[in-house]
């Protein structure tokens, strides 16, 4: 029992960060209609200024996140601005935001390699200590992942379903141009929007780097298997990221310990595939779903 209790932790703590990944790359999907593969980059982004904070700024760990999320999400509403916005002014094609995306993740990758080197850096967290929760020994840092990530998904729902703001975002994401006619400043919106998956990839990344390693491409697998889970969960759908990063962080913490750890990355493929026979318009096929 103490075994299924200890994987099940560790699917929670992998799908908490999952999703808070997945659910910044669905808000912009559902704004731009184009996959961001710069996301990626922003999570390696958000990696990294939470280690120079603490490693060489000494700073806490709560103020790093914190100046991660600020820098991270200024970051990506700059990318708005000076790229994606003037692709859609010239209406170009969608291909050309798609590149435009995977340009920025390569430059991002590059300036950090050329300010931080290509060596692994750990970030340190205050929070190493172990505690036995039902018999499971687990690191606090696990569970204040867990507590962290869905504490965040609960906010966003609260955003989402009872602000004004948070309402014209899914009233944007379900139709751009009707909520344009209604008198949505679109502009604003993608703003936020972006600057808000900023914020989520920088707070998912500052707190899943103390039990990982901080290296130029460790956005590169999270941002795939983002892609995953947003189809898997349904293009667009908001609950759709949430039960998608659940399921794939579950299903490679227990595929992991009873199949093999060879295999723990080939699952969130295996699962995709699967999911494109059978329902390829995801679990959930909400664009602009409710929290």
């Amino acid at each position: 029992m103490e075994l299924f209790l200890q994987q099940l932790l560790n699917g929670l703590t992998i799908g908490g960060v999952y999703c808070l990944v997945a659910l910044g790359l669905t808000m912009v999907y559902g704004i731009l209609n184009v996959p961001n593969f710069a996301h990626g980059a922003f999570y390696m982004v958000g990696a990294y200024c939470g280690y120079y904070m603490t490693a060489r700024l000494g700073a806490n760990y709560w103020v790093a996140m914190f100046c991660a999320a600020v820098i991270v999400g200024s970051i990506a509403i700059l990318s708005e601005r000076l790229i994606f916005a003037p692709l859609k002014n010239k209406n170009a094609p969608e291909l050309h935001d798609m590149i435009a995306s995977i340009g920025i993740l390569l430059f991002l990758e590059a300036a950090v390699q050329a300010i931080f080197g290509s060596d692994f850096h750990r970030l340190q967290s205050p929070y190493g200590q172990l505690i036995e929760i039902f018999g499971v020994i687990s690191p606090l840092q696990r569970l204040l992942i867990i507590a962290a990530a869905f504490g965040l998904m609960f906010l966003l729902h609260l955003f989402l379903q009872h602000t004004f703001i948070g309402l014209t975002i899914i009233a944007s994401s379900q139709n751009t141009t009707g909520a344009a006619l209604v008198g949505i400043d679109s502009i604003k919106v993608r703003i936020l929007v972006f600057g808000l998956s900023g914020v989520l990839a920088a707070v998912a990344a500052v707190l899943y780097a103390p039990i990982n390693l901080v290296y130029p491409s460790m956005g590169n697998l999270v941002i795939t298997k983002a892609f995953v889970i947003i189809i898997l969960g349904g293009m667009g759908s908001f609950p759709g990221a949430i039960i998608g990063g659940l399921i794939i962080g579950l299903a490679e913490s227990f595929g992991a310990f009873y199949v093999s750890t060879d295999y723990k990355d080939l699952i969130a493929f295996a699962l995709l595939v699967f999911i494109l026979s059978y329902r390829p318009q995801g679990i959930l096929n909400i664009k602009g779903g409710q929290l």
